[in-house]
């Protein structure tokens, strides 16, 4: 049992995991079965771009694909001129994801995007009817000049007003917690307003939920959980349990009830490395959180990314990840190895993960920063968009 918040069984983890790294039916081959999934892949642009979002860019009421230089218009997904990005070191556009956001309060969705290096942050004003029409490139605006060493933006409504934030996820360990508020100007000018929630640290991965089942969603880091406070979250400082000190976490790694048992679990991947697992929370011990690892895979490395919904339409969410193509340029352990995409159904029964495949190993499609689940044509099945080294692509769920 490996119980974070370290004791004299660590080292009996560490043979538990080998144990089941070893015997285990989930690391010895997938291949497809009855009942699995079908997806059809579109390739919609190739390019080192990793940031992906969906939103109805041209007011027609249907979900199009935004990524990076390009957005791509339902129903045909036909690719469309927003933005100029830099690339540096010859594996990298200059975007580490992408936020859609009615930034000026026109009624049109502009984006919102960062870079990891670089140290501003910029909305991208949508054009408009006219401007859509003849695709011209959206006009940048600078929000604020703020840090670098950013390794994800999230936009999370902390305070309720209707409004998110935007909370910074620095992968530096004793990097204070950041969000920022929008402040919206007259015209089509806005700013971006630096609130601290902690101090104290922060890292790479992030994930937002209740850790302590006060009712109150929490902000939880590579160095621990952030309890949030009572009242207005923006004003007072959020208490840091260092209960954790995790690898490199996907961003975002999750936060749900697996077990049923009223506490909420972890599920976590090491955005640089091997390891996809999820933590069982156990009773506290004074007050400090303590967690049990569960392995889910080690076939390949790099879960950068996370999400968890019901893909298969049967009433329980499913986990989908995959292999982050070149994170470090292809420095990470298994970094060189072949782009996969995949789901994974959980039992709660046997409180195991069965792998289904999306894409295999070598089939084009990896993940990037993000990933986007929607019906995108409308047949009542969820779809997939993604934008990776290995291109951006949509996934269309032809069912079982």
């Amino acid at each position: 049992m490996n119980v974070i918040k370290l004791s004299v069984v660590e080292a009996q983890a560490l043979v538990a995991i080998v144990v089941i790294a070893s015997f285990s039916p989930l690391l010895a081959g997938h291949p497809s079965r009855a009942g699995d999934l079908k997806f059809e892949k579109r390739l919609l642009m190739l390019s080192p771009n990793e940031g992906c979002c969906l939103a109805d860019v041209n007011n027609d009421g249907q979900q199009d694909i935004v990524a990076g230089p390009n957005w791509f218009a339902a129903p045909e997904f036909s690719p469309r001129p927003l933005r100029n990005i830099r690339e540096f070191q010859n594996d990298f556009l200059a975007n580490n994801g992408d936020h859609a956001l009615d930034v000026n309060n026109d009624g049109w969705i502009d984006i919102i995007s960062g870079e990891w290096m670089g140290d501003e942050i910029y909305w991208f004003e949508n054009p408009r009817t006219e401007g859509l029409r003849k695709g011209l490139r959206w006009k940048p605006h600078l929000l604020k000049k703020t840090r670098g060493e950013n390794e994800a933006f999230f936009l999370r409504d902390l305070d309720n007003d209707g409004v998110p934030e935007m909370i910074v996820d620095s992968w530096i360990d004793n990097a204070p917690l950041v969000c920022w508020k929008l402040i919206r100007d007259k015209g089509s000018e806005a700013t971006l307003q630096r609130v601290e929630l902690g101090r104290r640290g922060c890292g790479h991965g992030m994930a937002f939920g209740d850790v302590n089942g006060d009712g109150r969603e929490d902000i939880l880091v590579k160095v621990g959980w952030y309890e949030r406070p009572v009242g207005d979250p923006l004003s007072s400082e959020w208490t840091l349990h260092r209960d954790w000190d995790l690898e490199h976490g996907s961003t975002p790694f999750l936060v749900v009830d697996l077990n049923a048992d009223g506490r909420n679990d972890l599920i976590w991947g090491n955005g640089h490395d091997y390891g996809l697992y999820w933590f069982e929370q156990l009773p506290s011990d004074g007050g400090v959180t303590r967690w049990e690892r569960h392995l889910i895979d080690r076939d390949y490395s790099q879960t950068h990314t996370l999400a968890w919904v019901d893909l298969d339409g049967d009433g329980s969410k499913d986990l989908i990840t995959g292999k982050r193509v070149r994170g470090h340029a292809g420095n990470d352990p298994g970094g060189r190895e072949p782009e996969c995409l995949y789901y994974y159904t959980w039992n709660p029964k046997t409180q195991e993960f069965t792998r289904h495949t999306i894409s295999p190993p070598g089939g084009g499609v990896g993940t990037g920063m993000q990933l986007n689940i929607a019906d995108l044509n409308g047949d009542g099945r969820l779809d997939i968009a993604v934008g990776g080294k290995s291109g951006t692509w949509l996934l269309l769920n032809r069912g079982s």
